[in-house]
């Protein structure tokens, strides 16, 4: 189906342009908060440098971890406006929701890096986690709920893909913070590989051709 003609007042005020710069902003904003995280180790007396670097190990990790999830949720927003046409306050306003825990993420980033195997920063990380995530599925399925707001409709079963795609890490958080207690560095390990199980699924999507078409329009 063809998008409908728009008048100009409607196409200035549902411009997704803004939004998406501003989310843009944000981003690179939450990615320089991360990168300044990282500051040359203080040696103490008789430490050498490889061992003051080793000691901010954690540090690191943390920010690698961080780095890859906010690169990849700015990579889904990113996909997901290419599609959208217009937007509503509605739309802003869970858009905006989406940005509050993403903009947390250098606060869980520094506490799992200053208490990388206590299980208590894990879970804060986490539950940042998850809620980045729901807000993610929320805004997915309002927008793909409302064809209006669209270039082209959205079939069902896109819809249903992309609530599944957005949906998928919260298995992962939940086992990540579940596990924490008693193994944190697999808790680490799930969280770093929520991006790669993330590319795997949007990728094993797209040799199924019943799904390629889906995971082009949602992913």
């Amino acid at each position: 189906m063809p998008a409908r003609p728009v008048s100009d007042e409607e196409a200035r005020r549902g411009d997704p342009d803004r939004l998406c710069f501003f989310t843009d902003g944000v981003t690179a904003i939450i990615i320089t908060i991360l990168v300044l995280e990282l500051k040359p180790p203080e040696l103490s007396a008789g430490e050498s440098l490889w061992e003051g670097i080793t000691e901010e190990g954690n540090t690191f990790v943390a920010f690698v971890i961080s780095f890859l999830l906010v690169g990849m949720y700015w990579v889904w927003h990113r996909d997901t406006f290419t599609h959208v046409r217009f937007v509503n306050r509605s739309a802003i306003w869970l858009n905006l929701l989406f940005l509050l825990p993403l903009s947390l993420i250098p606060f869980g980033a520094s506490v799992l890096g200053d208490f990388a195997e206590d299980a208590t920063a894990l879970h804060v990380y986490g539950l940042i986690l998850v809620a980045v995530t729901v807000m993610r599925t929320l805004l997915s399925l309002y927008l793909f709920r409302h064809p209006g707001l669209l270039w082209d409709p959205v079939s069902a079963h896109a819809r249903r893909v992309a609530a599944g795609l957005a949906a998928a890490p919260l298995a992962v958080y939940f086992v990540a913070m579940l596990i924490a207690s008693w193994w944190p560095i697999a808790s680490l390990i799930l969280y770093l590989l929520v991006p790669a199980l993330y590319i795997g699924s949007v990728a094993l999507l797209d040799t199924n051709s019943g799904n390629r078409s889906a995971t082009e329009s949602v992913s």
